[in-house]
């Protein structure tokens, strides 16, 4: 026969374990969620986007197929040192242009960079997350980001761009979003889309 104080102390013992296994638990899916959460305030900065420069004649080529002129201000999202935004203005005489970069240092680069080209009147560099970014008064943007970073960046694109702004980017694609036209320059892609007037959505 099994002792009353036996099983009393058994029954104690697992109620322990479980309320233990609980709390381990619940401690993990907060854990869980404090972490999701970070990897969704971080999408998009420079940090999930290794910086890699594009060569000057990528930059060109980028700018050339958005056919930027003295009209437009160009947006380039994930801008590194600076450079679109500095040739959009100082070759293609872009009314001005916006380099959006996470690193601070990169951005005192580029300032430092804009100041020596003798364009900081119409050039600027704001450190910001592009998510974060108010992009209504581009007319071009050019990317240099990652296939999932783009993936994510398309709704926000077609929300806040006008219709007629181009949109380039270096090497990756916009998913099911038919590029406007593809171009190689060595051994580059380069997408262009224009938003439409329309916005199809499913």
């Amino acid at each position: 026969m099994i002792d009353k104080e036996y099983i009393l102390l058994f029954i104690t013992g697992v109620s322990a374990v479980f309320s233990v296994a609980g709390c381990t638990l619940e401690r993990n899916f907060e854990a869980e969620k404090q972490e999701s959460a970070v990897i969704i305030q971080s999408q998009g900065s420079r940090a999930d986007v290794p910086y890699v420069a594009t060569p000057p004649q990528v930059v060109d080529a980028m700018l050339k197929l958005a056919e930027v002129n003295s009209k437009d201000v160009v947006y380039d999202l994930g801008s590194g040192d600076g450079r679109i935004p500095i040739t959009a203005v100082q070759k293609y005489n872009a009314r001005s242009a916006v380099g959006i970069e996470i690193n601070p240092q990169l951005v005192q680069e580029s300032l430092a960079k804009a100041q020596k080209a003798g364009v900081s009147d119409r050039v600027d560099f704001l450190e910001q997350n592009l998510f974060e970014t108010d992009l209504k008064p581009a007319t071009v943007v050019t990317l240099y980001l990652l296939p999932d970073v783009n993936f994510k960046l398309r709704p926000k694109l077609l929300k806040e761009l006008k219709p007629g702004t181009r949109i380039v980017s270096h090497s990756f694609d916009m998913g099911d979003w038919q590029a406007k036209r593809v171009i190689r320059v060595n051994a580059t892609t380069l997408y262009l889309w224009v938003v439409p007037e329309i916005i199809k959505t499913r």
